[in-house]
C-alpha cells in the first residue's frame, strides 16, 4: 500500500490529564478505564485506529506521578519503557488547570525522549473552558518544552480528534499494517473485563481509594449447555477491613451498584449476556508486597 504508514503512539501527563477518554475517543469504544478517579489505568491497554492511510496504536500508560509504594515505582517504570519503544508521543494538559510542578516534571523526563521521539502538545478537555482560557494555556504549554506540534482537543465534543489522528499518523513510518482489521485492543478480554470491574468499584469513591483496588478474574467461561451467557467469577481486592466497608456500602448495596454498572459494560464489550459474581477480598498491603504485586497481575 502506497504511502500507509503504521505504528506505535502513547499519550502522558500528570494523572486525570484525560488520556484514557482521549485514546477511546480516537478509537471510538472504550478500552482504557476513564474513571474520575486519577491514577486509574494500571495495564498498557492498546486502542488500534484504523485508517485508510494507516494504522494508529495507541498504548495507554498510567500517569507518572513522584512513586510513595512499591506499585508507584513500578508503574513509574512501566511508563518510562513504554516511551523508548513508540514512535510518536503524546504530552496531555488539561485545559482546565495550570500547567504546574507535574507537567512540568513529565516534560524534563520527556526532554531525554524528544531527540529521538517527536512529541505532540495535546491541551484537553477544551470543552470546559472558554477559548481565551484555551489560547492561554496553549502559550503556557509551549514554554514547557519543545514541542513538534501543539494542538487543542476535546474528546468529549470531539473538537480536532481527527485532527490530532493526522497528526499522530504523520510522525509513523511508512510500513504494512500491524494488526488485522477489527481489532480494537490486543488487551486478552480477562484483563479488559477485571479493568471495567475496577473502573465500576472506583466511581463515586472518596479519594483514599484508588490505589487500594486490584481485580482478578478467577473464571470466565460460558454457561454450560447454553451460548447466550458468560459467567465470570472476579475478586475485588483492598488493602484494610475499612476499605471492604467502603466498597461493600451499607448491607452490601454498594457493591450490588458497582456490579450493576460493571454487568453491563462488560455485556457490551464482550457482546453476550453476562452473569457477574463479584467478592471482595483483603490483601494486607499489597501495592508494596512484591510477592502479593506479582500474584495481582503487577
Amino acid at each position: 500500500m502506497d504511502g500507509y504508514r503504521s505504528g506505535f503512539a502513547c499519550f502522558v501527563g500528570r494523572p486525570n490529564a484525560g488520556k484514557s477518554t482521549l485514546t477511546n475517543a480516537l478509537v471510538g469504544t472504550k478500552v482504557a478505564i476513564t474513571s474520575s478517579k486519577p491514577q486509574t489505568t494500571r495495564h498498557t491497554i492498546r486502542g488500534i485506529v484504523h485508517r485508510e492511510d494507516g494504522q494508529l496504536v495507541l498504548v495507554d500508560t498510567p500517569g507518572l506521578h513522584r512513586p510513595r509504594t512499591l506499585l508507584g515505582q513500578r508503574l513509574n517504570d512501566l511508563v518510562r519503557e513504554t516511551w523508548s519503544e513508540v514512535d510518536v508521543v503524546g504530552f496531555c494538559v488539561p485545559a482546565d488547570q495550570k500547567v504546574g510542578p507535574g507537567d512540568k516534571f513529565i516534560a524534563a523526563e520527556l526532554e531525554k525522549v524528544a531527540k529521538r521521539t517527536p512529541v505532540i502538545g495535546i491541551v484537553t478537555k477544551t470543552d470546559l473552558v472558554s477559548q481565551q482560557q484555551v489560547m492561554e494555556q496553549l502559550l503556557a504549554l509551549q514554554k514547557v518544552m519543545e514541542f513538534a506540534e501543539i494542538i487543542p482537543v476535546s474528546a468529549v465534543d470531539g473538537f480536532q480528534v481527527d485532527k490530532l489522528s493526522d497528526l499522530l499518523l504523520q510522525k509513523l513510518p511508512e510500513g504494512p499494517q500491524l494488526f488485522p482489521d477489527g481489532d480494537l485492543t490486543d488487551e486478552p478480554e480477562q484483563t479488559l473485563v477485571a479493568e471495567l470491574i475496577r473502573e465500576a468499584a472506583l466511581e463515586g469513591v472518596r479519594d483514599e481509594l484508588p490505589h487500594s483496588i486490584a481485580v482478578v478474574v478467577e473464571e470466565m467461561a460460558p454457561r454450560e449447555g447454553r451460548d447466550d451467557l458468560i459467567d465470570i467469577h472476579a475478586f475485588v481486592f483492598v488493602e484494610r477491613p475499612s476499605q471492604k466497608a467502603i466498597i461493600l456500602g451499607h448491607r452490601g448495596e454498594r457493591l450490588k451498584q458497582v456490579g450493576m454498572a460493571a454487568r453491563k459494560q462488560i455485556e457490551r464489550l464482550l457482546g453476550s449476556r453476562v452473569y457477574l459474581d463479584l467478592h471482595i477480598k483483603i490483601a494486607k498491603d499489597w501495592q508494596r508486597d512484591p510477592k502479593q504485586l506479582r500474584r495481582l497481575g503487577f
